[in-house]
């Protein structure tokens, strides 16, 4: 912890009597793409061009959403692949999340991470195995309570013990 606030009183000099080496130093070690917000939707190959360039992709990779009215504008649209579709074993900027520095994100990150579900794999047996399978568990599941609904079970226990029915234990010996 005394390390910590050292560091930070260390940093806070430097700051205040270099600003323009500490203003140097922190703007590159983040990776925030000064332009997030999306301009207008690109209309001429000149504007599509630029878009290109602002989102570092080739022009020729470059395709924006339809405009819609969404308020996406000039965002590109990237393929809907899910992270876990991605190769694990690449050198990643940032493994953990199987990305690069300034990569564009999809628009819709939050339905394509990781721990989300990904279409990234064929399914192992048909939806017409899978939808049999349910609706046999759940006719044996309903088969077997019409069936045992007859024969209760329950817990034996004696009824409840009141002391105003007498005394129900003595202490003397037989």
């Amino acid at each position: 912890m005394a390390a910590l606030i050292k560091g930070l009183k260390l940093a806070t000099k430097i700051s205040s009597k270099n600003p323009a080496l500490f203003a140097l130093a922190t703007r590159n070690a983040h990776g925030w793409n000064k332009d997030f917000k999306p301009a207008k939707y690109p209309e001429t190959d000149k504007e599509r061009e630029a878009a290109a360039r602002k989102y570092g992709l080739h022009p020729s990779e470059y395709q924006a959403y339809p405009n819609d009215g969404t308020g996406i504008g000039d965002y590109p649209k990237l393929a809907d692949v899910p992270v876990e579709a991605r190769d694990p074993y690449y050198p990643y900027d940032f493994p953990e999340l199987k990305r690069n520095l300034h990569d564009p994100l999809h628009a819709d990150t939050p339905l394509w991470g990781e721990d989300r579900f990904g279409s990234a794999e064929p399914l192992r047996f048909s939806m017409k195995f899978y939808w049999l399978s349910f609706i046999g568990v759940m006719t044996g599941c309903f088969a077997l309570y019409y069936w045992l609904e007859d024969y209760k079970m329950f817990r034996p226990v004696m009824a409840k013990q009141y002391p105003r029915d007498g005394p129900h234990y003595t202490f003397e010996s037989k």
